[in-house]
């Protein structure tokens, strides 16, 4: 996952400054086509969907008053599983995009609605809609790249720290809700500063996601466990909600990270993005920094159709279930242009970018150098690694990053 202009074999090399534009307007044509048709066909889907979701999830919630039966507990939890699920992905994150907005329907609005979830919809549609759709993969901008708490390119200085970012890459999937709100205030940074210097909006935020927290808490911890507690089902309702919330925030964990962590998804350098960046660089930027997940029209469904991730992407601010639609059409501009479409079955996706999450903690090289027969003596050295002062480091990770090129060289001739 090297940035793209340090590779050797830098796929938009062959593309011409006026075939990067020609790009551009192809797939502008491809926009405006969805914009001129959309209308009560697309209207008729989202309150269709919002309406399932809203009576499942009530169905659901009922179904838990009475959990204490088991056959209860596990249809309340399944439905409120997927209840919360299709709130965040396929209603919340679409609706907070502004791809509704054209209803001027004030229920359904990026201007007044807030989700199921613990971060709030102004600090998500700071972080996602603002930073992370203008600034897609640009290592050290894009903080959805590894949500700045895991190593995601071989550019970036391996420290011993890294080795455990599966470990919490695992737990962020768990609370993944939780690690989002703290994204989106960037609380690392601010709270690495004094308390006098971290700057008033962040602690106008920081006050709006802990009220956020408290009520969501509330809702699914305190009232609906209560409600349940005159069939004996308290504690069964409060497991069945914590079920669920954990069911969704690894489901939604790993289809996020199928978007942009996959192997074959490229990355970009800061230095390297123009400072006015054209319609058709940010297009090609979206198509290479991006992922799709193949599958039914359930899969489509239960991931907000961010497995159309190239898609989305490309138009933010389209009616998601659209997407499928202008998929053959994105796909044959990229085989026109010899861009590869990286798309690929939901496991796959998932195995891809955990293979890659387990890859970037290690040193560069020590996984391509390691084998059966010498793998005592390279945990010795990775041991190694990680007691020796900064400079010894540095000497070791050349040597195993010269080895591996050498094996490479070798397999290659």
């Amino acid at each position: 996952m090297t940035t793209i202009t340090k590779k050797a074999d830098n796929p938009t090399a062959h593309l011409t400054p006026e075939q990067i534009e020609a790009l551009g307007a192809e797939l502008d044509a491809i926009r405006q086509e969805v914009l001129d048709t959309r209308g009560e066909r697309d209207a008729a889907y989202i309150r269709k969907v919002v309406d399932v979701q809203r009576k499942l999830e009530l169905g659901s919630r009922a179904v838990l008053l009475v959990s204490v039966f088991p056959p209860a507990w596990v249809l309340g939890t399944v439905g409120l599983s997927v209840a919360k699920i299709l709130e965040n992905m396929e209603i919340g994150h679409n609706v907070m995009h502004g791809q509704w907005d054209w209803m001027r329907d004030p229920k359904i609005h990026s201007t007044t609605w807030e989700w199921d979830n613990a971060s709030t919809a102004e600090g998500w549609k700071h972080s996602h809609n603002q930073i992370h759709h203008t600034y897609t993969n640009i290592v050290g901008k894009d903080n959805d790249l590894g949500y700045g708490i895991m190593r995601v390119d071989e550019d970036q200085r391996w420290y011993p720290m890294y080795l455990g970012q599966p470990l919490w890459n695992f737990i962020n999937a768990c609370f993944f809700e939780y690690g989002i709100a703290a994204y989106d205030l960037e609380l690392g940074k601010n709270l690495s500063k004094p308390k006098d210097k971290r700057p008033e909006s962040f602690k106008r935020a920081a006050k709006a996601t802990l009220k956020k927290i408290r009520k969501q808490a509330t809702k699914d911890y305190v009232v609906n466990p209560l409600l349940a507690a005159p069939t004996g089902s308290f504690l069964p309702a409060l497991a069945a909600n914590f079920t669920a919330n954990l069911v969704r925030n690894l489901w939604s964990h790993s289809v996020i990270m199928c978007g942009h962590f996959p192997e074959g998804v490229e990355t970009f350098e800061l230095k390297a993005i123009p400072e006015k960046e054209t319609r058709g660089q940010w297009y090609l930027r979206q198509m290479l920094g991006s992922a799709n997940i193949s599958g039914s029209k359930a899969m489509h469904l239960m991931s907000g159709n961010l497995s159309h991730q190239i898609e989305h992407h490309l138009f933010p601010d389209l009616p998601s279930n659209r997407y499928a639609e202008v998929a053959p059409k994105v796909k044959a501009v990229f085989e026109k242009y010899d861009l590869t479409y990286l798309s690929r079955p939901f496991p796959q996706q998932v195995a891809s970018a955990w293979h890659k999450v387990v890859r970037l903690s290690l040193p560069n090289g020590w996984l391509e150098t390691t084998n059966a027969k010498n793998l005592p003596g390279q945990l010795a050295l990775l041991y190694k690694l990680t007691t020796v002062d900064r400079k010894t480091r540095k000497v070791i990770q050349l040597g195993l990053e010269r080895k591996a090129k050498q094996q490479a060289q070798k397999l290659a001739a």
